[in-house]
């Protein structure tokens, strides 16, 4: 097999040190004056993607990486997230402009079904993307995407080793009571979890180059989808205020209390 081609779609998202707001219609969260970055588990496997190229460049790694394209669906906006990409180290990236929503953007299903457009047109042989976004905490696409393409699939990756220039991979994950390795051929999809790695920041050099370096634009069209909505966000509420606690005098005092509220 030749060189790793991998493809890492990353998601523009709130500020993970932000605390959401839901917005006054209550149809989701406020997005207006918010600040925004690149989805923590998203920046995870932009960090992976460059540590087998690395890996690759020092012979530590059987396979060399051939290229590596981030892709972003969204506003404009986007493209920053894209940069950022880019500055960490990604050769070049797709920006696909399905404007400012919202509801949150196209769902999962629709996320998948352009990834699997993008992967036979980059002849992509590894995805590699955040186990979910934390905005919408659905953890779907790179399942749904593996499904689509019928290639295997490793989800919440905690470690990621090329075993061979054949393309075996061996990924490691947590699981409960302890972790659990996983070994598949290439193409493969794998979703990408906090223990994977830390990532690097960008230094202003490479934020710099990465100004240099190719953003195509590009549609769902291009890639045959249709955005189409299967789901309806009826309500979005602020979860109810936790009520103050009490003090009790003893294990008696406990007891009488617990009494009371009706738990015992």
């Amino acid at each position: 097999m030749s060189g790793l081609r991998i493809l890492v779609p990353v998601k523009r998202v709130i500020d993970y040190a932000v605390k959401p707001r839901v917005n006054k219609a209550n149809t989701g969260v406020e997005t207006a004056g918010v600040k925004h970055s690149l989805n923590p588990f998203d920046e995870l496997s932009v960090e992976e993607a460059i540590r087998l190229r690395e890996r690759g460049t020092k012979n530590q790694s059987p396979m060399k990486v051939e290229n590596i394209l981030a892709l972003s669906a969204g506003g404009a906006k986007c493209a920053d997230t894209l940069r950022t990409a880019m500055a960490m180290g990604a050769d070049r990236a797709f920006h696909v402009d399905v404007g400012d929503s919202p509801d949150g953007g196209p769902e999962p299903l629709t996320i998948a079904k352009m990834l699997q457009g993008v992967v036979k047109s980059e002849n992509i042989n590894l995805v590699l993307l955040g186990k979910q976004a934390i905005d919408g905490d659905q953890g779907q696409t790179g399942q749904m995407l593996a499904g689509l393409l019928g290639w295997p699939q490793a989800t919440q990756a905690s470690k990621v080793d090329i075993k061979d220039a054949d393309g075996t991979v061996e990924v490691t994950h947590e699981v409960d009571g302890g972790v659990e390795t996983l070994r598949a051929k290439l193409p493969m999809v794998i979703t990408t979890d906090l223990r994977l790695n830390e990532p690097r920041y960008a230094t202003l050099p490479n934020i710099m180059k990465a100004k240099k370096k190719p953003l195509e634009k590009k549609t769902l069209a291009d890639f045959g989808v249709e955005d189409k909505k299967r789901l309806k966000t009826l309500k979005v509420t602020e979860p109810p205020a936790r009520q103050g606690g009490g003090k009790v005098e003893d294990v008696d005092g406990l007891i009488g209390k617990l009494k009371e509220m009706g738990a015992l």
